[in-house]
């Protein structure tokens, strides 16, 4: 496994863009730059797929000195994080970087479009059976009387006002 410099990047952009190794040196030293400022503001940087760079904060925890074996506080400081997006973790889990198709999601059943008729605060318990006769929830009158009925069928307990 090779590690790839600045040089290297900006001779292989410079090449494949027939463009001055100079400019693309300045260019990807103001990107990096752009990145840098941001963190140092607090700011986060995202780009989609790719990652998100971000600052944390780590508190001061005790440590032990490796040579001596003392008990050291190591202060609190904050640290530059990157988290790979969606399709570097993709592109790196395949070695490829063609994105690996996405396995087809499963469809969630449709809602119910009935509300509930019983008044138990939670689900159901499904290893119990279901009761013969569902307690009924009470109406409440609204304010200035009845509510007027229509001929679609009983009012609903759940008012859409």
């Amino acid at each position: 496994m090779a590690t790839v410099t600045k040089k290297e990047l900006v001779n292989r952009i410079a090449r494949e863009l027939d463009a001055p190794k100079v400019r693309v040196a300045s260019v990807i030293q103001r990107f990096l730059d752009s990145i840098t400022e941001a963190l140092v503001r607090g700011d986060r940087v995202e780009f989609r797929e790719f990652g998100v760079f971000e600052v944390k904060d780590r508190a001061p925890r005790p440590a032990l000195n490796p040579k001596t074996g003392e008990r050291v506080q190591v202060p609190a400081r904050r640290v530059a994080k990157f988290k790979p997006g969606s399709r570097m973790r993709a592109c790196v889990a395949s070695g490829s970087l063609e994105r690996p198709a996405a396995p087809p999601k499963a469809e969630k059943p449709p809602a119910p479009l009935e509300p509930p008729t019983t008044a138990s605060p939670g689900p159901a318990d499904p290893r119990m059976p279901a009761p013969e006769n569902p307690p009924q929830v009470p109406e409440a009158e609204p304010e200035g009387g009845a509510e007027p009925q229509n001929d679609d069928g009983p009012p609903s307990p759940f008012r859409l006002d």
